[in-house]
């Protein structure tokens, strides 16, 4: 039932990052680009945390805590940049 459950949320993600792929090229203003790369980033987040799942492995939560922590300095970092037009003060 595990294995079943972990496959229908592994598509649902899949399919909620071609959308967020969708809207990063589509995106009408440059705000809703980084939404949009902050979301991608969340949905594989998710999929690195299934595949832990499925494969039973803890190295895969350590690589998702990975992700998660520089994916929020990216985003901080492109969110001043876009306030700013500059990084460093």
């Amino acid at each position: 039932m595990l294995s079943w459950t972990v496959s229908l949320v592994t598509a649902m993600v899949a399919i909620s990052l071609i959308l967020n792929l969708w809207r990063l090229f589509a995106g009408p203003d440059l705000p809703d680009r980084l939404l949009a790369l902050d979301t991608m980033y969340i949905n594989s987040i998710a999929l690195i945390i299934l595949l832990g799942i499925w494969l039973g492995s803890a190295l895969y939560f350590e690589a998702a805590l990975l992700i998660a922590m520089l994916g929020f300095i990216s985003t901080a970092a492109l969110c001043k940049y876009l306030l700013r037009g500059d990084i460093i003060e």
